[in-house]
């Protein structure tokens, strides 16, 4: 390690960006303290589908075994019509961002991927706290004095901010950048998988703009339907699982076996797609935002986990191997902000052409660009 490199680092949050920073730092001697709102166990969302430039932070982290073991991979994405069948229209070799050794992708049940995540922080030596808050901090020249739920004050070399879309630490920094609503919104539902589902299929237009699935495990999968964004909060649990059935029965073929196991109003969920990038420094003195608190995307090109493990990735190495000060914050900056930001404006440029029906839309170059982009490490 770097003599004047790092030495303690509090990671406010543990999802994918804090977990991963807290075992990478960890891992590399730093003293980790990483403190989560939620209880141990609890995930936001259902499913996850990682693309191959996650699963190469996933093997540098040392989990990846542990992920393929109860995750679902394929190399292929499927495409499929409308009509009555169903009708495969064509089966597309998937780009092997991560390399040829990795799957193009994976499924996932999202609770299975934080305990991994959080067993590993901990085996590398990160202390975690579960149901703990921040409730302040006073950025200094030398460290941060965070103040936590408990009364309790302790100093940090750096603070990681992980804290998600709606991140009290960015707002604490006063950095105003807010998520923005795409206008689209997407039902997520976690059914049993059926055999014929083995990868992820898409069928554009029909009732919503896109209809997919994707497996999680040998026994589990999750099924959504993007529309247009819709005031849906009044709904109780079993309407709206009659409206995710009723917006299913545009789909066929494979669909027709999801439909029929949508039948518990509890496995359904419905939320609106948000936007934001912090263009400029993701940094204020020594507190630093990555992951979800820095951009979110759409899931459109299925890159928000992905950018998040990117994130931890680059700023752990640059915090073990380099002294902190302007020159490591401009590094961080230059690596990650012009790729994530070109991630997110081609989540969102996606979104757009089908909203709009764009009979202009270049969809598969787009796709081939950011595939391109994210095939090279951050």
């Amino acid at each position: 390690m770097h003599p004047l490199s790092v030495q303690s680092v509090l990671v406010v949050g543990g999802g994918l960006a804090g977990s991963a920073a807290a075992t990478f730092l960890a891992r590399a001697g730093v003293q980790v303290d990483l403190v989560e709102a939620s209880g141990r166990g609890h995930a936001i969302g259902s499913g996850i589908t990682l693309q191959g430039n996650a699963l190469r932070v996933l093997r540098d982290l040392g989990v990846w075994e542990r992920v393929a073991a109860r995750a679902w991979g394929f190399d292929t994405l499927g495409i499929r019509a409308t009509d009555e069948a169903g009708t495969l229209l064509v089966e597309i070799p998937d780009n092997r961002t991560g390399g040829p050794d990795l799957p193009a992708a994976v499924g996932m049940q999202r609770l299975v991927l934080a305990a991994i995540l959080h067993e590993a922080a901990e085996a590398a030596g990160a202390k975690l706290r579960f149901g703990a808050q921040v409730n302040g901090f006073e950025v200094g020249p030398d460290d941060v004095e965070v103040t936590f739920g408990d009364g309790a004050r302790l100093r940090y070399d750096v603070v990681i901010g992980a804290d998600g879309v709606r991140s009290a630490t960015r707002r604490a920094l006063g950095i105003d950048c807010e998520p923005q609503p795409t206008g689209m919104g997407i039902w997520r539902a976690v059914c049993a998988r059926p055999a014929s589902i083995t990868r992820t299929d898409l069928y554009y237009g029909g009732p919503g703009y896109i209809a997919g699935y994707c497996p999680t495990g040998a026994d589990s999968m999750y099924a959504y339907i993007v529309e247009d964004a819709r005031e849906r909060s009044g709904l109780s649990k079993p309407e709206q699982l009659e409206v995710m059935r009723g917006l299913a029965a545009g789909y066929h073929g494979p669909w027709d076996e999801v439909r029929a196991l949508l039948t518990d109003p509890e496995a359904i969920n419905y939320t609106r797609f948000d936007h934001h990038v912090i263009d400029g420094p993701w940094n204020r003195g020594r507190v630093v935002l990555i992951g979800d608190a820095a951009h979110v995307c759409p899931p459109t090109l299925a890159q928000g986990g992905a950018q998040a493990l990117e994130d931890a990735a680059v700023l752990a190495e640059l915090l073990t191997t380099e002294p902190v000060g302007e020159a490591l914050w401009k590094r961080f900056t230059q690596r990650r902000l012009p790729r994530a930001k070109a991630v997110v404006d081609a989540s969102v440029q996606l979104g757009r052409w089908m909203v709009d029906h764009d009979p202009d839309a270049d969809v598969p170059g787009l796709m081939g660009r950011i595939a391109a982009l994210v095939t090279t490490p951050a």
